[in-house]
């Protein structure tokens, strides 16, 4: 091991478009959706000799179906790299693809690494049913099922029942506290869409998103151009009687990938290529599980902290919309942070959010923005069920 701390630069990061749940991806299995993007990755260095890639750490929220336990593992033997390139797979929920930028960075940063890859994967269509081993053997009843593709399953009867409520609850906790009306959220939702339509017409997602092949999917799924607020004002709340969290206002199921490319100076040599951007600080922090929305607020004050920065430094900020009210919620809590810079290219509630992609995707969007005005400091951030909250600095 190094004697010092090393800088880590994000050379590259792509992604797939997000599919939506049962839509343009649901036939393609989680494991090809990882080993397409890190195949990609690889391919737009074609500079660096694959086998000198340390390591390939991939996000997965699920691992009960196809993943196969680790899907990182498979990727890389789907995607064609050696097999001397081994993998990893990290699960933070909903942080699992950030939280597998920041155990690759780690590595590097230490000498553990040069050069590695770093990203996530979720199919929300695919996910399975699991069935419980029962109690005793032949039991005489029926049994039941549980569905892998979101939220708390077979859970443990020791935990508060104040934290185990569904995540949309916890949205409605989020506005309860802080006053958030229901326009307020479904104008956020209307922002979002109207940003991220702009963002695709305008070709800023040109340099990142590479389409899967055998599928007719070349845009985000989800992505609604003509919604408005008439539309959002009259879906009704799902999860509360009365409340305010509707589909129109929260992230939808999705599908996809994400990957970076991480080296160390050695390995930036390798590549032959100029870096997206630095990996500055990271943060993680734990929160009452049922206001896991507010996650992100420690976790971001703590990362820039670290970094020796300050709200007013930011050029762009990445936070994950896994509903309006979350992410209105925590604005409220940074009330120095420009919502201005905030998801410029449209976020989660538009675009979606496959869980165990998205942390990666955030990462990766924060280094093509900071790519493309040359300089400048970001923040990648998201909430993670059951009450965390992970955040990275990047600079360029």
């Amino acid at each position: 091991m190094s004697d010092r701390i090393r800088d880590v630069y994000v050379v590259d990061a792509v992604r797939t478009p997000v599919g939506k749940y049962g839509g343009g991806l649901s036939g393609v299995r989680p494991d090809d959706l990882a080993a397409h993007v890190v195949r990609s990755l690889v391919a737009r260095t074609p500079a660096l000799d694959p086998a000198r890639i340390d390591d390939v750490y991939f996000g997965n929220a699920n691992g009960a179906g196809e993943e196969n336990r680790d899907v990182a593992r498979m990727a890389v033997l789907l995607a064609g790299l050696p097999v001397s390139v081994p993998g990893t797979t990290v699960n933070r929920l909903c942080a699992s693809g950030l939280e597998s930028v920041v155990q690759a960075a780690r590595a590097i940063a230490v000498g553990d690494a040069h050069i590695a890859l770093a990203g996530g994967v979720e199919s929300m269509s695919r996910a399975p049913w699991v069935l419980p081993k029962p109690e005793r053997a032949f039991p005489a009843g029926h049994q039941e099922l549980y569905s892998t593709t979101l939220g708390w399953r077979m859970t443990n009867p020791a935990m508060p029942p104040e934290w185990t409520v569904a995540l949309g609850e916890g949205a409605e906790l989020i506005a309860d506290k802080h006053g958030i009306t229901r326009e307020a959220q479904d104008a956020f939702a209307l922002d979002s869409h109207r940003k991220a339509a702009r963002a695709w017409q305008d070709g800023a997602y040109d340099a990142e998103v590479v389409a899967c092949p055998d599928t007719d999917l070349v845009r985000d799924e989800t992505i609604r151009d003509s919604t408005s607020m008439e539309a959002l004002g009259g879906l009704k709340p799902v999860f509360r009687k009365g409340g305010t969290v509707t589909a129109g206002n929260s992230s939808p199921l999705n599908d996809g990938a994400a990957a970076l490319l991480l080296c160390d100076e050695e390995g930036l040599r390798a590549t032959g290529r100029e870096p997206l951007a630095r990996i500055g600080a990271r943060a993680v922090t734990g929160i009452e599980p049922q206001f896991f929305g507010l996650g992100p607020v420690e976790a971001v004050h703590r990362a820039l902290a670290k970094a020796g920065r300050s709200f007013a430094d930011l050029a762009t900020v990445e936070l994950n919309e896994a509903f309006a009210a979350q992410a209105l919620g925590c604005l409220a809590e940074w009330p120095e942070l420009d919502p201005a810079i905030v998801n410029p290219r449209g976020g989660a509630i538009a675009i979606g959010h496959p869980l165990g992609a998205s942390g990666a995707r955030l990462a990766g969007a924060v280094a093509h923005q900071l790519a493309a005005r040359g300089s400048g400091t970001g923040v990648a951030t998201l909430c993670i069920g059951v009450g965390q909250g992970e955040a990275l600095v990047l600079e360029r």
